[in-house]
């Protein structure tokens, strides 16, 4: 198995030219001790580290990894010895320049003849020695073996009249000739087409000279030997070169660029990051959207077991719900502050088996759910939730925090228009409905967080509504994934409608006055910049009164009904409520009082209903 050590450090000089510690080092070797002390050595001088066991492991090590500065070889290992190695090395058109050391346990005249007729650049004997290892190190640095398969850049562009960009234009295009090149050369290996393969050949071989590619250079020429011996076999095996000699190219272009053998486990992760997020970021200019397909979505938010939670979240959650007789109290309010965990207790309350007349009603309060479930239910539920990253949802102005004080203001500002319409059936759920809304964009954030970072970055960028861009990346929207999620985990209906139709309330054909509700509520907390939902609201958005919410509640309002007024309180309402979510009042003023009191207009007895 490779094993890779990051050993990287600062920056230093090797035998007084200004250089880069690091030095990325192959060691051949089976012994975890001799492992340990290489690993030891070269950090202190701040080098790269990557072990192989046995000389086939090292063989695909080097294919795979070019930036090789130095091989340190032990000559008795499983299978092949390390001279076999080397000699594979040697016998490579492009290899044969790489330095290797002989660092064995014991010294021996044939093998040591064997390894200097093999051109090795030192043979040592065990135990190692900084001194003899940062030597051979230096030795290296002073003429780079991958350096030697190409011109010097500035002598061979004055000399050719070339400018950098121009010379690593005609690179570049060497690495893409060399890497279009190989199935043709195996069509022609196939039907023995000798005259068609050294055509092609000599016209690679003008455009390696041209560009100073002396190694590419010199593994045509072995090639064309080849085809003119018509060893056809041997000729097919170089396949393997030419894919070597293009990330030799690649490797000379990009010289400040790690290989992923030499990363450490970090820099890989960073790595991993970086090609998943342009895997995304890209794919609109690049015409590649959607990016996954409907059907991957779907499969994929069916294979989730639960309702993601964002981490900082589901940890408190778990700290209370420890399965200890206590009181439920601060459950219900971790509950009922969180889409997430609202939407999972409902799920589960759900599903508990109930009496056939209960069963007829559905659970929807998330204390209520909370209460049904017990501590033993809610300590399972805690155990198995599954998370998101708080430091994924990072997409400025978007973030979790922003988010949550967006869903709790929808939620309350529901809560508040069904108390000051007197939507009596609709109050009890209003609350809930808002909280659940908009819980869609936690399942792309689960499945899919850097793609849909993408969307909110493109719908920032091009001016599109978010929908838009979801829909662009992902072959569906935020809510199609909601609705689709708790159909099938059986959320109750009237929270599915809302997930529907809160975005087209005028279309909605079920729970019609909830749906316009929260979809009122939402168009309220957009126009008070309460939290970010991650749509911005449109500059040319029209007045409440047309909004679509509006036209499909006002026909349940009496003609007299102050808009206005509702307006002017909504707005003064939802000052309070940024002060409270950004921490600024105490308690939930805002909310306990609209409970208590049914807000002053109902109180003061200013009809609303027709």
């Amino acid at each position: 198995m490779l094993r890779i050590a990051c050993l990287a450090g600062h920056i230093c000089v090797w035998s007084g030219i200004g250089l880069p510690a690091m030095a990325n080092i192959l060691l051949i070797d089976d012994s975890e001790l001799a492992i340990r002390a290489m690993k030891g050595i070269l950090a202190r001088g701040s080098h790269r580290l990557a072990t192989a066991a046995t000389s086939e492991e090292a063989w695909q090590f080097v294919l795979a990894n070019v930036k090789i500065d130095l091989v340190f070889a032990e000559i008795k290992l499983k299978g092949d010895s390390g001279l076999a190695f080397v000699q594979r090395v040697r016998r490579d058109p492009l290899l044969k320049l790489m330095p290797v050391v002989i660092y064995t346990a014991q010294a021996d005249r044939n093998a040591v003849k064997e390894a200097l007729t093999l051109k090795v650049q030192n043979y040592l004997v065990k135990p190692y020695h900084d001194d003899s290892i940062y030597a051979e190190i230096a030795k290296t640095a002073l003429n780079p073996w991958r350096n030697r398969h190409f011109e010097e850049e500035k002598s061979f562009c004055t000399l050719m009249g070339y400018r950098p960009e121009d010379l690593h234009k005609l690179l570049e295009s060497l690495r893409t000739a060399l890497d279009e090149v190989r199935p043709e050369f195996r069509q022609c290996a196939e039907i023995r087409h000798g005259e068609k393969a050294l055509e092609k050949l000599t016209e690679l071989g003008t455009q390696a000279e041209a560009a100073g590619a002396w190694g590419a250079v010199d593994l045509l020429t072995e090639m064309r030997g080849r085809v003119e011996r018509e060893e056809w076999e041997d000729f097919v095996n170089a396949e393997a070169c030419l894919v070597f000699a293009g990330r030799l190219i690649t490797a000379h272009l990009n010289p400040t660029v790690i290989p992923d053998g030499f990363l450490s486990g970090t820099e890989q992760d960073a790595q991993q990051v970086a090609r998943e997020k342009a895997l995304w970021f890209d794919a609109a200019t690049q015409n590649r959207c959607p990016v996954v397909p409907l059907k991957q979505v779907l499969r994929q938010l069916e294979a989730l077991p639960a309702c993601p939670v964002v981490d900082s979240v589901a940890a408190s959650f778990q700290m209370h719900a420890n399965g200890t007789r206590s009181s439920l109290n601060p459950l219900m309010d971790i509950v009922e502050r969180d889409p997430a965990l609202a939407t999972q207790v409902l799920i589960a309350a759900n599903h508990l088996p109930r009496s056939e007349e209960a069963a007829m009603t559905a659970v929807e309060d998330p204390r209520q759910a909370v209460s049904m479930l017990g501590e033993v239910r809610l300590a399972s539920l805690a155990s198995s939730v599954i998370t998101i990253e708080e430091r994924l949802m990072q997409a400025p102005p978007f973030s979790w925090p922003s988010f949550w004080m967006f869903q709790i203001a929808v939620a309350r500002m529901a809560h508040y228009t069904a108390i000051y319409l007197e939507f009596d059936n609709v109050e009890p759920k209003a609350y809930a409905a808002g909280l659940l809304h908009d819980f869609g964009k936690l399942l792309l954030f689960r499945l899919y967080p850097y793609g849909f970072q993408a969307a909110l970055a493109h719908a920032q960028d091009c001016r599109v509504p978010l929908p838009v861009a979801e829909k662009l990346f992902f072959d569906c929207t935020s809510r199609e994934v909601a609705v689709h999620f708790a159909e099938h985990q059986g959320l109750p209906k009237p929270f599915c409608n809302i997930m529907r139709w809160v975005g087209t309330p005028e279309e909605a054909t079920e729970d019609v006055e909830l749906v316009a509700v929260v979809a009122l509520a939402r168009d309220l907390c957009l126009a008070n910049h309460v939290g970010h939902c991650g749509e911005k609201l449109n500059e040319q958005a029209p007045p409440l009164e047309e909004t679509s919410a509006w036209r499909v509640l006002r026909a349940s309002v009496f003609p007299s009904f102050n808009l206005k007024k509702f307006e002017t309180r909504v707005h003064a309402e939802c000052l309070e409520l940024k002060q409270e979510l950004h921490g600024r009042m105490g308690g939930r003023a805002t909310y306990g009082r609209l409970t208590a009191q049914k807000t002053d207009a109902v109180v003061a007895g200013e009809p609303s209903r027709s």
